[in-house]
């Protein structure tokens, strides 16, 4: 018996080493993470006073992350040896991002795997967030409002007319809309996205909260 469990957690052991074996640059594409900001307020910023929750921000959809992507999978926290981003270099990202805190989490998390330096990672992903129309209709909202899920995502591919929907996913978290996800090539040319990816929200009441 000893040596039964011996061996399965040597094995244990190896298949976590292996999940980690990541190799920066070998990927298939990217997913694009669009964050609805008011919603992570309300679940989660609002408790901890985050500075991107202040009104004077104004923020709607805003770059969670540019992801590197298997067609089955995604690696992450890879090995490299380019250096870390300067504070100015996440501080600078805080616009489109809401914090610079995020910046550093999705470079150590995501970045480092693209085979990239930072600022070519952070300039890749300001190009990719800039090439997509975010539906100028959310944030015409003046009160919160229950909606399925496929509004969303009709809005957006009535704004950006290259896309189709398995290019697109939109997500929830606890009965919200929380996320616009598209893929796209590493020339960022929107791409069908992989089964692991395309995890479409069903709700037909969705809440949405408007931009503060």
């Amino acid at each position: 018996m000893r040596l039964l469990l011996l061996a399965l957690l040597c094995l244990g052991t190896a298949g976590a080493a292996h999940a980690r074996d990541y190799r920066a640059g070998v990927f298939d594409y990217y997913v694009l993470s669009l964050s609805w900001s008011p919603t992570w307020c309300a679940i989660e910023g609002d408790a901890r006073a985050a500075d991107q929750c202040d009104g004077r921000h104004d923020h709607g959809w805003i770059l969670h992350g540019l992801w590197p992507q298997y067609h089955r999978g995604w690696p992450a926290d890879c090995a490299t040896t380019e250096h870390p981003p300067s504070r100015a270099m996440t501080r600078d990202m805080a616009d489109i991002m809401g914090s610079a805190g995020l910046a550093w989490h999705q470079w150590n998390k995501h970045g480092r795997c693209t085979g990239l330096s930072a600022p070519d990672y952070y300039a890749l992903s300001r190009e990719a967030y800039g090439r997509l129309e975010r539906p100028e209709i959310f944030r015409k909202l003046k009160d919160s409002v229950r909606l399925p899920a496929s509004v969303v995502e009709d809005a957006f591919l009535k704004d950006n007319p290259r896309l189709t929907s398995d290019m697109l996913t939109i997500t929830c978290r606890d009965g919200r809309i929380q996320e616009a996800r598209l893929c796209l090539s590493k020339s960022l040319d929107p791409v069908p996205c992989g089964r692991d990816v395309i995890r479409d929200c069903t709700l037909e009441d969705a809440l949405f909260d408007p931009v503060r």
